[in-house]
């Protein structure tokens, strides 16, 4: 499969005057096409439900897609039969953002995406473009061509990363959830390998092997670096004290939060709190799955 970040060179679309954002209602049964599309577009459903049609393509349409025309394509609309459809839409063109650049290849984009997944910003960049269209601020057409560029953006690249969850063994889900459950009032405490297998369901043999496999640490180590990570922003960003934020990562006093930090990042965690971020040692979750399962546990709770 071809990188999507391949797929998206710095892109500046600007707007097809009087073609959105705004919103267009249908009666029951209504048909618009086939037509040939002059430009881009992003549609989405608020009520109703719609099929679009492109060639031997038929793609069901529910308030919870976002679909992308592309121009060239020879589409029709079939809207609900049973009730009135209000779809929303803008319709856009794309230019290279810096001159001489190549333009976008959009043969292998998506055509749909969900906007309900967990996290996805798509349906919040949508609607502000909606806001846009209808207030019309001073300046809206510049706002909403740099929220059309985000909007496309995620869409293309798809809305988390190429690491998530999906990507991780069933056995390391089914872990994570144990791990979000038992840290879900922001206090990320250690488990027990026992407990972590447990909630696997696998043998803690098991578990080790798809540890190390998949992740390079064992399950008890990869949660210790989760939970070091965690004093990152509390070092910088808070005023709490080095026990404080022991506590808060699940560590059972200042010296052993010590111990384990200087071990993990080359330094004790109050010379940490000195340095500048960009100037700091790495993260040992900014790579690899260890993001992954970061992206599966709720965030900690800073502190003042």
């Amino acid at each position: 499969m071809t990188d999507s970040a391949e797929l998206v060179p710095p892109l500046a679309p600007t707007l097809v005057a009087r073609l959105g954002p705004a919103v267009a209602d249908y009666p029951p049964g209504s048909v618009f096409g086939p037509r040939d599309a002059g430009s881009y577009e992003f549609v989405w459903l608020l009520h109703g439900s719609a099929r679009w049609l492109c060639g031997d393509l038929t793609v069901p349409l529910t308030p919870s897609a976002l679909l992308l025309v592309r121009p060239g394509m020879r589409d029709t609309f079939h809207w609900d039969t049973h009730r009135p459809t209000r779809h929303a839409y803008t319709h856009f063109r794309l230019h290279p953002a810096v001159r001489g650049a190549e333009t976008a290849d959009d043969t292998d984009w998506p055509i749909v995406r969900d906007l309900t997944g967990r996290g996805d910003p798509m349906a919040a960049l949508c609607q502000y473009l909606l806001t846009l269209g209808a207030t019309r601020p001073p300046a809206w057409e510049r706002h909403a061509e740099e929220t059309l560029r985000l909007l496309l953006l995620t869409f293309v690249h798809g809305p988390g990363p190429e690491t998530g969850a999906g990507t991780l063994p069933e056995p390391l889900v089914a872990m994570m959830a144990t791990v979000r459950a038992h840290w879900s009032d922001g206090v990320a405490r250690p488990l027990a390998l026992e407990r972590l297998a447990r909630a696997a369901g696998v043998s803690e043999s098991t578990l080790c092997r798809i540890c190390r496999r998949q992740l390079g640490v064992s399950p008890v180590e990869g949660l210790e670096r989760l939970r070091l990570a965690r004093a990152e922003p509390l070092l910088w960003l808070s005023n709490l004290s080095l026990r404080a934020i022991a506590v808060q990562c699940g560590f059972a006093d200042a010296y052993h939060f010590s111990r384990r930090f200087r071990a993990v990042y080359g330094m004790s965690p109050s010379a940490f709190r000195t340095v500048p971020p960009e100037s700091a040692p790495p993260s040992p979750i900014a790579n690899g799955a260890l993001s992954a399962l970061q992206a599966l546990v709720p965030p900690s709770h800073s502190g003042q």
